[in-house]
């Protein structure tokens, strides 16, 4: 164990005398994305905001994280040749796994690459982490489609993340398993505020009546600051597009919901992030999160 955490420590400190010679370097925005239940439109989410957001001159790198699910693949009509499991095993670079999106995103496929992420040899761990130290100088932001749910893995990434986005729906479940991501990090001091999006709303208002009785509860018995990132309204164009594999912002560039994503965009990019440690502060805390 000492060894491994020395060797981690090796590596970070490498990457941070190499990127000292970068001028004017951003840091990564290290976001996480997750969803108290399944199919509330986590991952369309994920995969859309990142293309808007690459339009905008952001350089975006999606990292599927859901390990029971992994669709970022799908809605992109994507069939990734390799993914993280082939870094693990020393049989390629992160570099060569990536897969390019629509306006240059870049996807990590990573599915069965991470399963056993807890539970990886000091080497595969090591080849792991050297790979992926090289995005701090490929990204502005790095978007973890999580899986649903309070998993100890959904949470590890959701606590080695900087940012938190949550999503959820007005429908009472998906509200009530939204929340209960928010009580478990307000438990745990994860975030000291979380991002909301409310998907799949009527219309605006209901989206911010959503809102609204989240940061209400949330600021009442929680004491944690909860802000409304915007809402997506229901379109059949959604359905449409996913059941042709392509994202709705690229297929139906005027459609309300592709309305909705630019206006999410524009508002996180408005943010300024408290703390951005970047990809080696993430890694390193999800490695010592995952070893608990």
């Amino acid at each position: 164990m000492y060894d491994q955490a020395e060797r981690l420590r090796q590596l970070t400190l490498t990457s941070a005398a190499q990127h000292r010679v970068i001028k004017q370097r951003k840091i990564p925005r290290i976001i996480a994305v997750a969803s108290g239940k399944g199919g509330v439109g986590k991952t369309n989410l994920v995969v859309n905001l990142a293309i808007v957001l690459s339009r905008l001159g952001q350089r975006v790198v999606v990292m599927d994280a859901d390990l029971g699910l992994a669709n970022v693949d799908i809605i992109l009509g994507i069939v990734p040749m390799y993914s993280l499991l082939d870094v693990v095993r020393g049989a390629k670079t992160l570099e060569e796994i990536l897969v390019s999106g629509p306006e240059g995103m870049k996807v990590i496929p990573g599915g069965s690459g991470l399963v056993d992420l807890a539970n990886l040899s000091a080497d595969q761990r090591d080849r792991l982490l050297e790979g992926l130290l090289s995005l701090e100088t490929m990204a502005d932001i790095m978007l973890i489609d999580t899986g649903a749910g309070l998993s100890r893995t959904v949470l590890s990434f959701v606590s080695a993340a900087d940012e938190l986005i949550v999503v959820t729906t007005p429908e009472p479940t998906a509200m009530t398993d939204a929340y209960g991501i928010i009580k478990v990090v307000t438990k745990h001091k994860i975030h000291e505020q979380v991002r909301l999006v409310v998907n799949q709303v009527r219309d605006q208002s209901e989206g911010y009546d959503v809102a609204c009785r989240f940061a209400d509860v949330s600021r009442k018995f929680l004491q944690i600051d909860v802000s409304f990132l915007g809402e997506i309204c229901h379109d059949q164009q959604v359905v449409r597009a996913v059941k042709q594999q392509q994202p709705f912002v690229t297929l139906f560039p005027r459609t309300r919901a592709t309305h909705d994503i630019q206006g999410i965009a524009g508002r996180l990019l408005d943010i300024a992030p408290a703390n951005k440690r970047g990809v080696s502060g993430f890694l390193g805390r999800l490695s010592r999160l995952l070893e608990k």
